[in-house]
């Protein structure tokens, strides 16, 4: 498609093939370029950096390629210090890397902000290394990014709890530019698609989560389906001009909350109002102060619902956000109906707004 942007590859796919890359060394397979796997089910092949063996380790970098999305940490130099160990496979963080100091995030207080999916990636790249080698044993590895320290001040790291350098990010391994107009446009050309193909009631998620959960715990066809990003009011806007008969939007409460204030481009760079919206509605449901302070002080979505699960005050709060978000999504969608349907990955299904039963119920004949 012209003007299509070019994507670009994680954190955690710098720190897997940089891991891979150190491994194969000390295992006497030197390579200049290394091939993983990616989450997504594709392969990447990167260039090392920066590759040394002495004293019984080594050390690989690669450069991380943002692709076109405006991504602070492009162009760093994700570092991996791998050694042999006896059986198993151990992944610390080292220089640059954030180090987690408060709970709620992907990450438990105390560790390394090496997320679980760029972990997994780890693993594997020092597995297929083993393999290719013909080793049995295991492997000690520490990613580090020089950089990292000074970037941090740039993310919202700080913020959340994360100290002392970035996180070491990707669901997919791949990253998707999410801000650019030429983004906006490729969803519209999708909308366009999609509307010509016939479908009535378009379906949208801003990114991986919500299409997994659209798929796998509604059972709805993502044939049917658009990838919205961050921009979920002009999604809902551009769907009601081409004259879709409706629309059901999936999407983690992380995100969607923002909706119940008023921000239809979810983006982190035009605020986060996550914990101002959860406390407001708690207090709306009846929360008492303490909780309230509490839910302020939370990092994450999630640990905030849990605790309002725990107080048996998570269904009337996910009720009044909903109605809100219905309340703002009504104003680009005009006389379209639109629909939400809001979850966690450890709570589930938590919320919907009115429009979507009727919606699901049109799409796939009952509601589960």
């Amino acid at each position: 498609m012209a003007g299509e942007l070019r994507n670009g590859y994680t954190t955690g796919s710098c720190a897997a093939a940089a891991a891979k890359g150190a491994a194969l060394m000390l295992l006497d397979r030197p390579a200049d370029r290394v091939e993983i796997a990616t989450p997504a089910g594709g392969r990447l092949c990167l260039g090392l950096e920066g590759a040394a063996c002495a004293g019984g380790e080594a050390r690989a970098a690669v450069k991380k390629d943002s692709g076109d999305d405006p991504d602070v940490t492009n162009g760093i130099l994700i570092f991996a210090r791998v050694r042999l160990a006896g059986d198993g496979i151990t992944i610390e963080g080292g220089e640059g890397i954030g180090r987690v100091t408060r709970p709620g995030l992907a990450c438990p207080p105390g560790s390394a902000a090496i997320n679980p999916v760029p972990r997994q990636m780890i693993r594997r790249a020092l597995e297929e290394a083993a393999k290719e080698c013909g080793y049995a044993g295991g492997f000690w590895v520490e990613i580090s990014a020089p950089q990292g320290r000074a970037l941090a001040e740039k993310t919202y790291n700080p913020r959340l709890g994360i100290v002392g350098g970035i996180s070491i990010l990707g669901s997919t391994g791949i990253v998707k530019p999410m801000s650019e107009e030429a983004l906006v446009q490729s969803i519209h050309t999708e909308i366009n698609v999609l509307k010509a193909e016939g479908v009535r009631v378009l379906l949208a998620a801003p990114g991986s989560y919500g299409e997994e959960f659209l798929k796998e715990s509604l059972g709805l066809d993502l044939r049917r389906g658009v990838q919205c990003s961050n921009f979920i009011g002009d999604t809902v806007e551009y769907a009601a001009r081409l004259g879709f008969e409706g629309m059901l939007l999936a999407g983690h409460a992380g995100k969607l909350v923002k909706l119940a204030a008023g921000m239809l481009n979810t983006h982190s760079r035009y605020g986060d109002c996550r914990m101002e919206v959860l406390a407001a509605h708690g207090a709306l449901a009846g929360a008492p102060a303490g909780l309230i302070r509490q839910v302020m002080g939370c990092v994450s979505a999630e640990g905030a619902l849990q605790l309002y699960r725990r107080a048996g005050l998570l269904e009337p709060v996910m009720e009044s956000i909903a109605r809100k978000i219905e309340e703002h999504l009504a104003r680009p969608a005009g006389a379209m109906p639109v629909g939400a349907v809001i979850f966690t990955k450890e709570l589930g299904l938590i919320g919907c707004t009115s429009q979507a039963r009727p919606l699901l119920a049109r799409l796939r004949g009952d509601w589960k």
